[in-house]
């Protein structure tokens, strides 16, 4: 009983001693009840503490052993704790790079010194370095992986970004508001275009490893690298994916500079966009200048205009562009002006210059629907029936239509105003007006072996078109909205320009005429000895005149004073042809029988004109292309050298037309001839009174003509 604490395992013997010695005592106490009762009242009492405090002892021991498991898993749970991060730090890296450095930030400073110094917190802090190298190394792989992505995808990208703008231009067209700046357009941010996370991803993880510096150079190196190849000309400077490409790059990098801080800064940018300009605008000039189809440089107007339409909208300045734009007109104007040239040398070659027969009210309808023409006497005749102009009428009106259409649309979406526009187009309608179809026109006319019937229809045809200019200016004015009475406003040059064609025409007439009638000539074969002349016209002179009848009445449709001025020119042209004729240095000797012939041709010619083979002319006005002739013949078939001598000077003079070196010419010819050619055969009792005759009216004649000089 005076034992304190025995041992777990001796617990056992323990209580059997005791329940032995408990008997021996009962024994004793039986022997002593009667003497020691009180005393063995008190050792049972003893007794039955000693087993509730053996028992109290084994609760205890087994608490103790419990506290001590719970604080080793305490003491496990707070280092564990301390080190999970660096457990965590795998899962990091694969989800995000940048919370995985701070992770390895917070384990570094933080986490591992509280978790001691266990072996694996060593490991963890020694693979720290690495995990950071690994992280900067593939957050640098993830960007090198999206810069050459958005290489790639540059032109399908930037097709997006400028097709999404012209949708949201056409939009704004149709509510009236032509604004451009991104607020009103809400052009379409980048970061609708393409994931810019792997740029921000590696920005923020060389920023925590503080290499910023180093990564914005390498950044800006890429990029400027990627400008070159993105500015780079090309053999084809109207291929859209040039314009696309240029179009994202500069969306990308306006994206970056509003999204960090300080990875691009405006001047970077600016200086970008100024090389972009400046090789663009280079590029455009030189491969512009070798263009020679108008529809690819409309298409690569389209394209710069879209290209600078959705830069600016991103905030860049684009007037170079524009001002570009504008110098491509001129070019664009010139190709136009080549490409109607063809046009207009083909209808002028296919034409066949004959009125245009109208079968039916369908087919008078159709021209009238391409050539504004209006004759109320014609409307009034049956059909069919005839128009007074060709084919080519109506074919130049509709290309004059076309070429300003043509004009219209370059001038589209280049910012101008109705006014500007409307000048353009005039100013170019004119250089094709004054230029090109005039030109044109003067080929036609000069062209080798072009008749008079193709001659008098282009007078016609000019005429028609030179009344329809001012449907023109009506055409360009509805299409421009610029009323053509407007101050300053451009004047079409077409009615000159048609009036310059016809008067070209009608001196090609004229010309045309007298080399018809020079080639007539060329086959007068006149016996110049001849002692008696014909009773009819010569044969080559008949031809003639009926030329010139059947020529004269297909003047009808020309206006009266083309006409008559080309019957006059004509006739005029016949007589000092005939004169020239009589008077040739290869015609030595002219009889009187020669003249009698010649007479009667003269007679001929002056029957024409009597007959009035054009009218409007008044009287015998005609008859006067040929007065030097008849007088001279009346003179020398009349013999009349007395009248002429005596009135010779005076207004009233009855040969006044007769020129004395002409007389004297003429008279030379005749001059000793009766021994050659028996001129006077007929008078051979006055013979000798002839000759003296002729040679005293030669004296005459050159006295009159010192006198005259002196």
């Amino acid at each position: 009983t005076g034992c304190n604490g025995p041992k777990d395992g001796e617990h056992g013997l323990f209580m059997d001693k005791l329940e032995g010695r408990i008997r021996n005592h009962d024994r004793e106490i039986e022997k002593m009840c009667n003497h020691h009762f009180q005393g063995f009242v008190d050792s049972i009492t003893e007794l039955l503490k000693v087993r509730g405090e053996a028992q109290k002892l084994k609760v205890q021991k087994e608490e103790m052993r419990c506290r001590l498991q719970q604080r080793n898993i305490a003491t496990t749970t707070d280092k564990l704790t301390h080190c999970l991060p660096g457990t965590n730090i795998i899962l990091c890296i694969l989800i995000q790079y940048y919370p995985a450095l701070r992770t390895l930030e917070q384990l570094e400073e933080s986490c591992l010194p509280q978790a001691g110094s266990y072996r694996f917190c060593t490991i963890m802090a020694e693979n720290i370095p690495r995990l950071r190298t690994h992280i900067r190394d593939v957050s640098m792989s993830d960007l090198k992986d999206f810069l050459e992505s958005i290489r790639k995808h540059s032109d399908k990208i930037g097709e997006t970004a400028m097709k999404q703008v012209c949708v949201l231009v056409l939009l704004l067209i149709q509510v009236m508001c032509l604004s451009l700046t991104r607020t009103v357009l809400q052009i379409p941010g980048a970061q609708d275009l393409v994931d810019f996370s792997p740029v921000y991803r590696c920005l923020h993880i060389y920023t925590v490893l503080g290499a910023r510096d180093t990564f914005e150079n390498y950044y800006r190196k890429q990029r400027r690298k990627q400008a070159r190849l993105v500015l780079q000309p090309h053999s084809n400077m109207v291929r859209p994916l040039t314009a696309f490409s240029h179009a994202f790059f500069f969306v990308v990098e306006d994206h970056i500079l509003h999204t960090t801080q300080g990875l691009v800064n405006r001047a970077y940018v600016e200086e970008l966009w100024e090389l972009a300009l400046s090789k663009t605008i280079a590029a455009l000039r030189t491969h512009s200048s070798y263009c020679t189809d108008p529809d690819l440089i409309l298409d690569l107007k389209n394209l710069i205009v879209l290209f600078a339409d959705t830069l600016q909208g991103y905030g860049f300045p684009v007037n170079q562009l524009f001002d570009m734009l504008l110098e491509m007109r001129d070019q664009y104007g010139e190709i136009l002006l080549k490409k109607w040239n063809q046009s207009f040398r083909q209808i002028l070659d296919q034409d066949n210059y004959s009125p245009i027969p109208v079968a039916s009210p369908e087919e008078y309808q159709r021209i009238a629907c391409q050539f504004p023409f209006q004759d109320p006497e014609l409307d009034k005749i049956p059909f069919p029936k005839k128009l007074p102009f060709s084919e080519f009428v109506p074919k130049v009106y509709s290309q004059l239509k076309e070429f300003i259409y043509a004009c219209l649309k370059y001038s589209e979406d280049l910012h101008l105003s109705s006014t500007e526009i409307d000048d353009m187009i005039r100013k170019s309608t004119n250089l094709l007006l004054t230029r090109t179809l005039s030109h044109c026109l003067q080929y036609a006319i000069k062209k080798k072996n072009v008749g008079l019937a193709e001659l008098v229809q282009i007078i016609i045809n000019t005429t028609h078109l030179e009344q329809s200019c001012h449907y023109l200016e009506e055409f360009i004015s509805n299409i421009t909205n610029v009323p053509p009475d407007t101050i300053n406003a451009t004047k079409l040059y077409g009615t000159s320009t048609f009036k310059d064609a016809r008067h070209a025409a009608e001196e090609e007439i004229y010309t045309n005429l007298n080399q018809k009638i020079d080639q007539f000539l060329q086959l007068a074969d006149y016996d110049w000895t001849a002692a008696q002349g014909g009773a009819q016209a010569s044969d080559y002179l008949s031809d003639l005149i009926a030329f010139l009848c059947s020529t004269f009445a297909v003047f009808t449709h020309l206006p009266g004073k083309v006409a008559q001025t080309a019957c006059m020119s004509a006739c005029k042209h016949l007589s000092t042809s005939l004169l020239q004729l009589l008077l040739e240095a290869d015609v030595r000797q002219v009889s009187m029988g020669a003249l009698q012939q010649f007479n009667v041709d003269v007679k001929e010619c002056e029957r024409f004109a009597r007959a009035g083979p054009v009218p409007g002319f008044q009287g015998d006005t005609l008859l006067l292309a040929f007065i030097d002739l008849r007088q001279l013949l009346d003179l020398f078939t009349q013999w009349d050298w007395s009248t002429y001598l005596a009135d010779y000077g005076r207004p009233t003079c009855k040969y006044l037309r007769v020129n004395p070196h002409t007389a004297l010419a003429l008279l030379e010819k005749m001059k000793d001839t009766s021994r050659k050619n028996n001129m006077f055969a007929q008078f051979r009792k006055n013979e000798r009174d002839k000759q003296k005759l002729i040679d005293t009216v030669v004296k005459q004649l050159r006295n009159l003509i010192a006198t005259n000089q002196a």
